[in-house]
C-alpha cells in the first residue's frame, strides 16, 4: 500500500488548526483507504497556541497525525523540512484554512503516486477550476504567472495555489535546490522542475479565498516578483548530492 504525508504549514493559527485538522482527517478516514496517509503540522515559529494545539492533536492520534516545529518563521522552510523528512512515497501540503476543496486530494495524489507525475499542483486559473475570489487577487495571480511565463517560457498555470504535490524520490533531489524559504518557494519548486524535465500535472481545483489570508499586499507580492527576477539569472541545473 503506498503512503503519503499531508502537510498544514502553520504560523498562528490556532483558531482553526484543530478544526482544520479534525475536518481533514475525517476526509482521509472517509476518502483515502487505498493508501496509508497521515497528516502533519509544519508550526513555523508560531507565537501563539499553535503548537501546543499540535502537540495535544498528535498526542490523541500518533498514527494520524505529526507535528515538526521550527523555531524561524517562513512556510517555505516548514513545507521543506517536513517534505524532505516523509518516509513515506508522497508528499502533500494543503493550507491550514483548507480553501481547496478536499475532493481534489484524490487527483492530486493520483498524480504522483498513480499516473507518473513528479509532481502535482492546484491550479486556480485552468478552464475547469471553480473559484470564488476578489478582482484584486484575480489580477495579481493572472499577472504573476504571466510574468513567470515571460522570464522562464514555463507551461504551468499556477505558481501559488497552496495545494501541491511530489514524490518523494522529486523532493530529495529539488528540495535542496531552493532557496526561498517563504512565499516564493513554490514558484522557485515549479520552476526548477519544470526547468529539469519533472512531469507536472495540473490539477484543476474548486477553491474559495479565506479573507484571512496571511499574505501581505503588497509587500509579499514585491518580494516575489524579486525572487523572480534572482532567479533568472541564476543556473537552474540542480546540484548534485
Amino acid at each position: 500500500m503506498k503512503s503519503v504525508d499531508l502537510v498544514i504549514p502553520c504560523y498562528n493559527e490556532e483558531r482553526v488548526l484543530a478544526k482544520s485538522v479534525e475536518r481533514l482527517r475525517a476526509w482521509c478516514e472517509m476518502n483515502l483507504a487505498a493508501y496509508r496517509w497521515r497528516i502533519v503540522v509544519a508550526d513555523n515559529a508560531s507565537t501563539d497556541g499553535t503548537l501546543e494545539i499540535a502537540k495535544r492533536l498528535a498526542a490523541e492520534d500518533p498514527d494520524g497525525v505529526g507535528y515538526i516545529h521550527l523555531d524561524r518563521k517562513g512556510r517555505g522552510r516548514a513545507l521543506t523540512r517536513a517534505w524532505l523528512a516523509t518516509t513515506a512515497d508522497a508528499a502533500c501540503y494543503m493550507d491550514v484554512d483548507l480553501s481547496t476543496d478536499l475532493e481534489m486530494i484524490t487527483p492530486l495524489l493520483a498524480g504522483v503516486l498513480e499516473e507518473g507525475y513528479d509532481v502535482a499542483y492546484g491550479s486556480r486559473v485552468a478552464g475547469a477550476a471553480d473559484v470564488e475570489r476578489s478582482l484584486k487577487r484575480e489580477i495579481n495571480s493572472r499577472g504573476y504567472i504571466l510574468l513567470i511565463k515571460a522570464l522562464f517560457w514555463t507551461k504551468f498555470s499556477d505558481a501559488q495555489c497552496g495545494f501541491k504535490a511530489i514524490t518523494r524520490e522529486a523532493a530529495q533531489a529539488l528540495l535542496p535546490n531552493v532557496r526561498d524559504g517563504e512565499w516564493f518557494w513554490d514558484s522557485e519548486l515549479l520552476i526548477l522542475a519544470e526547468k529539469n524535465g519533472y512531469r507536472l500535472k495540473e490539477v484543476p481545483v474548486k477553491w474559495v479565498e479565506d479573507p484571512d489570508t496571511r499574505v501581505k499586499f503588497p509587500n509579499d507580492i514585491i518580494k516575489m516578483v524579486s525572487g523572480l527576477v534572482r532567479l533568472r539569472f541564476r543556473r537552474l541545473g540542480l546540484r548534485k548530492s
